[in-house]
C-alpha cells in the first residue's frame, strides 16, 4: 500500500515557485466561492506518521487561504471534560458548518490505531472502531460534507532521518519527544495496523490518499491541487448523489401495531398519586446524591403526541433534583447555526458530563417524525437516520451514559378535548397553535411514523417505554418510576 509513496518524489524550488501563485489563487477562488454558496463544508484530515509535516502542511494551506473561513484543530490531549464525554464529542463539536474548511491535524482514527499498537486493545475492538468510523463519515458525506483523508507517510529509514534532523536543529529540537522516538521503535508495528486502518475505511466518496512527506514541496502541491480539484468538481456540481443505505420498511398486512397492546384506561387516584409522587421522587433525590452517580450522566428523551403531558412529566421529574445538575432542552425548529451542521450536532453539543443530567423535550427523532411526515427531508435522509441515530446512542451507551427514552401516548379523542381545553383556558392558550390543529389533521401519518421508529430504535440497551398518558397522574407515576428502576439497576 505505502510502496508508490516511498519512491522519492521530489519538486525543485524552481517548479514550487512557479506553481504556487497561480495554485493559491485557484484555492482562493474556490474558498470564496464555497463560503458565498454555503451549500457544504469541507473536513480536511492530515494524519500520518509522526514527523511527516502534518503540522506544517495545515500551517500552509491556512496560510494560503483566507482564515476567516477556515479552522484547523490540533491533536491535544484530551481534556477532562472531553474524556467524561463519548469520544466522538469533541469531533462533533469542532465540524465546520456549511460553507466553511475545517483541517483536522489528527482526527478520530489516532485513538484506535494507538490503542491497538500498545496492545490495550484486540484487533476485534479495532475492527470495531473502525466500523464506527466508517458509519460517522458515511453520515458526514450523507448530509453532504466534502471530506478529504490525506496520509503523509514516510520510509522507516526517512522517519530516522527527519526525527534526527529536527533533534539537531536548536529550533526545532522540541518537536521531538520521547514518546516520538519510543513510536520509531515501533514502526513496524504502526505501519502495518495503520496500513489495516486505511484499508478498512477508503471508500469511493472518501478514499484514503497517501502522500510522500520525504519532501516538502511535493508533499504540499500534492496536497493543495488534490484539495482544489476535490473543492472545484463538487463547486460545479459533480459530487455523487445521496445513497438509501437503510432496508426498506416492510409493508403492513393489517392494522396490528404496538399501541394497541396498551391499556390507556389505567388511572391512579389523587391521593395515591400524591403519596406515590412523594416517594419516588424522594428516592430519585437520594440517587442524585449518591456518590455512584457522580461517575455516571443521565440523558432523558421525551416523545409523544401533542399534548400528551411531555411538560408535565418533565416537571415531576426536575422537581426532585438540584436545578445545578440539570439542563431541559425544549427542541424546536433548527436555529440557522443548526442547519449549517449534520441534524445530530445540536443535541451532541447538550450531552451531560458526569453527575449531570439533560433532559431533551423533543428529541432526535424529529428526524424520522415531523422531518418525514412533513417532507421537510428527502426520503433517504430520514431512512438513513434509523442507523445514525442507533449509533449515536450506542456510543452514549458505551461511555456510561444512562439513556431513557419515553413515547407518551394518548388516544385522538382525548387529544381533541385537551387541545379543546387549551383553546378554552386564557393562561392556557399559548399552549396551542393553528399548527397543532394542522398536524392533527395527520394523526394517521404521524402514528405510521412512529411504528416504523419504535420498530428500528429500540435496543436491550436503549430501549423506549411506551406510557400510557390518557390520565396524567398515572402517566407521571410510569415515568418516575422507570427512571428511579433504571438507575438503581444500573448504580
Amino acid at each position: 500500500m505505502f510502496e508508490s509513496a516511498e519512491l522519492g518524489h521530489r519538486v525543485d524550488k524552481a517548479t514550487f515557485a512557479a506553481e504556487t501563485p497561480k495554485l493559491r489563487e485557484l484555492l482562493l477562488n474556490a474558498q470564496f466561492e464555497l463560503a458565498q454558496a454555503r451549500r457544504f463544508p469541507v473536513v480536511l484530515l492530515i494524519s500520518g506518521v509522526d514527523g511527516a509535516g502534518k503540522s506544517e502542511t495545515a500551517n500552509l494551506l491556512t496560510s494560503w487561504m483566507d482564515s476567516r473561513f477556515i479552522q484547523t484543530h490540533g491533536l491535544e490531549k484530551p481534556t477532562d471534560e472531553a474524556r467524561a464525554m463519548p469520544h466522538m464529542w469533541r469531533w462533533w463539536r469542532q465540524l465546520p458548518p456549511k460553507g466553511r474548511i475545517g483541517i483536522f491535524n489528527g482526527s478520530w482514527y489516532s485513538r484506535p490505531i494507538l490503542q491497538r499498537v500498545h496492545r490495550e486493545t484486540k484487533e476485534a475492538q479495532l475492527d470495531q472502531s473502525l466500523g464506527r468510523i466508517g458509519r460517522f463519515e458515511r453520515m458526514l458525506l450523507d448530509e453532504g460534507a466534502l471530506l478529504i483523508k490525506f496520509w503523509m507517510h514516510l520510509s522507516k529509514d526517512a522517519q530516522k532521518k527527519r526525527l534526527k534532523n529536527l533533534e539537531a536543529d536548536p529550533l526545532t529540537r522540541w518537536r521531538v519527544t520521547d514518546k516520538d522516538w519510543d513510536h520509531f521503535e515501533m514502526y513496524d508495528r504502526f505501519r502495518k495496523i495503520c496500513e489495516r486502518s486505511i484499508q478498512a475505511t477508503s471508500s469511493a466518496d472518501a478514499p484514503w490518499t497517501i502522500v510522500e512527506a520525504s519532501d516538502f514541496r511535493y508533499q504540499a502541491l500534492t496536497v493543495a491541487n488534490h484539495l482544489n480539484d476535490a473543492l472545484r468538481r463538487r463547486l460545479d456540481g459533480l459530487g455523487n448523489p445521496p445513497l438509501i443505505l437503510a432496508p426498506p420498511l416492510p409493508p403492513r398486512l393489517d392494522a396490528m401495531n404496538v399501541f394497541q397492546k396498551l391499556d390507556l384506561s389505567q388511572r391512579i387516584e389523587k391521593p395515591d398519586y400524591e403519596m406515590e409522587l412523594e416517594r419516588l421522587q424522594g428516592r430519585l433525590n437520594l440517587l442524585t446524591r449518591s456518590k455512584a452517580f457522580k461517575q455516571r450522566s443521565v440523558v432523558l428523551a421525551f416523545e409523544g403526541s401533542d399534548a400528551a403531558g411531555k411538560g408535565g412529566a418533565i416537571r415531576r421529574v426536575t422537581g426532585a433534583m438540584d436545578a445545578r445538575i440539570y439542563r431541559v432542552i425544549s427542541v424546536a425548529a433548527p436555529t440557522d447555526e443548526e442547519k449549517a451542521q449534520p441534524y445530530l450536532w445540536r443535541f451532541w453539543r447538550h450531552l451531560p458530563g458526569t453527575g449531570r443530567f439533560t433532559i431533551f423535550d423533543r428529541t432526535w427523532y424529529g428526524r424520522v417524525l415531523v422531518e418525514r411526515v412533513e417532507k421537510f427531508c428527502a426520503e433517504a435522509d430520514w431512512m438513513r437516520a434509523y442507523g445514525e441515530i442507533n449509533d449515536f446512542e450506542e456510543q452514549l451507551h458505551r461511555n456510561g451514559t444512562l439513556l431513557c427514552k419515553f413515547w407518551l401516548a394518548i388516544s385522538p379523542e382525548e387529544q381533541l378535548r385537551r387541545f379543546e381545553a387549551r383553546r378554552d383556558t386564557a393562561y392556557k392558550r399559548f399552549k396551542i397553535t393553528d399548527e397543532d390543529w394542522r398536524n392533527r389533521d395527520k394523526w394517521d401519518a404521524y402514528q405510521q411514523a412512529v411504528y416504523d421508529m419504535l420498530d428500528r430504535t429500540s435496543p436491550s440497551h436503549a430501549p423506549w417505554t411506551l406510557v400510557e398518558s390518557e390520565d396524567k397522574n398515572f402517566a407521571r407515576i410510569k415515568v418516575l418510576k422507570t427512571l428511579v428502576e433504571r438507575i438503581e439497576t444500573e448504580l
